[in-house]
């Protein structure tokens, strides 16, 4: 008899409970699992999202395999925490999201090159700590993969990558992260240093296209055509400075230098970037909560709303920036107050020690699909907002980390 995805989910929700309660991770009650409030946050995010989402396949609200870059970007925060604290059970559960993804001939389940989207790069950064442990062929040809489509990745006339093939012509911040940590990751692992020029064309590009003089900010993305209703028929910029998009940026600055030369030359224009927006950032922090806008540049707008995706980005990136000697080290105090502010008004925890992160927009872009997301302040305010979505969770696990540092 065949076994359903029911059936199958509850055989496997068993044996990964199992698992963890004999290596003493969990503690069980009468009723359901149980996170120990003893551990550091980090760890308990992590327990918290596991038991919410027994696969990694199920992260993102997900009832159906797809490679989608917020799967890569949890389980590479899991892998974080697995490298400073230890947990087999965490580095197995990102194996077995890879290994369900990725067939015996390297295959990626649903990619298509073709496509041309950034966001399905972003995963392929959890394949490089896997194939230096395990030297499994098919991480190493998944990997290929998805450096052969930055290969051909269709470009703006400057050399900028598209968001995507669907959307030709922009530029979007948020396909910087997904498409840039992993390029220059590929380049340091695999021995490829003439990409590195390249790698950081794309932060000055889009920088020098983003900018908004009026606030010192970056615009979510830009349309080198001007040729759709939201881009600005002057300079083909969005409309808004969107909270998470500018995130996604401040964070690949900080993860691409991990692994650009010293001596790269534009690599000091990029920390240059942070420098310049870490000072404009208290601007717009909310005093009472430590926490940034979802439209950060309106904070006294009706309707706007502090957001759990934007503010764990920025801090993260502050903390890493200073820790790695990109920022001063002032600057410190201004993650620490968000880091403060999200374990005092947006985590939630529940008799068991299960962690929630709350006030997370679950989703924003321009264009694309109807109704048609025009880039309004109303629009960027009235998309869903959510608890324990991966876009805010994972930032969360990673600032967590440079706090517990």
């Amino acid at each position: 008899m065949k076994q359903t995805l029911k059936d199958l989910t509850r055989k496997s929700v068993f044996l990964l409970m199992m698992l963890l309660a004999c290596s003493g991770i969990f503690a069980k009650s009468k009723t359901k699992w149980a996170v120990n409030p003893e551990l550091p946050m980090s760890v308990r995010m992590c327990q918290s999202e596991i038991i919410r989402n027994p696969e990694g396949w199920m992260l993102d609200f997900s009832t159906k395999l797809k490679w989608n870059y917020c799967h890569g970007l949890e389980c590479q925060a899991f892998l974080d925490v697995y490298d400073r604290y230890g947990g087999d059970y965490l580095y197995k559960y990102v194996k077995q999201f890879a290994d369900t993804m990725i067939n015996e001939n390297g295959r990626i389940y649903g990619y298509k090159k073709t496509n041309y989207n950034l966001d399905h790069v972003n995963s392929g950064k959890i394949l490089f700590r896997l194939y230096e442990r395990e030297k499994d062929p098919r991480y190493k040809i998944a990997m290929d993969t998805l450096r052969a489509q930055l290969a051909s990745q269709p470009r703006t006339s400057d050399g900028g990558f598209w968001h995507k093939k669907i959307y030709p012509y922009q530029m979007w911040l948020d396909g910087i992260y997904m498409g840039s940590p992993f390029y220059a990751q590929y380049a340091a692992t695999f021995n490829e240093p003439e990409d590195f020029a390249d790698v950081v064309s794309q932060f000055l590009i889009i920088a020098k296209h983003t900018y908004d003089k009026k606030t010192g900010l970056y615009r979510h993305a830009w349309d080198e055509i001007k040729a759709l209703p939201w881009s600005d028929l002057k300079t083909g910029q969005a409309p808004h400075v969107w909270g998470r998009a500018l995130g996604w940026y401040m964070m690949a600055i900080v993860d691409a230098l991990d692994f650009i030369p010293e001596n790269q030359p534009g690599r000091d224009k990029m920390i240059l970037i942070l420098n310049d927006l870490v000072k404009i950032l208290p601007k717009y922090q909310d005093q009472r909560t430590g926490a940034w806008y979802q439209v950060v540049d309106m904070p006294e707008r009706e309707g706007n709303y502090l957001e759990m995706s934007c503010t764990p980005m920025y801090a993260y990136a502050i903390a890493k920036g200073v820790r790695k000697g990109y920022l001063p080290e002032k600057s410190l105090s201004i993650a620490q107050k968000a880091y403060q502010g999200i374990l005092d008004n947006f985590i939630v925890v529940d008799d068991k020690g299960i962690v929630s992160l709350t006030r997370i927009c679950g989703v924003a872009g321009l264009g694309g699909r109807k109704p048609y997301r025009d880039g309004s302040f109303d629009y960027y305010v009235n998309e869903i907002v959510r608890d324990n979505d991966p876009k805010g969770v994972a930032p969360f696990i990673m600032l967590c980390l440079e706090m517990e540092r």
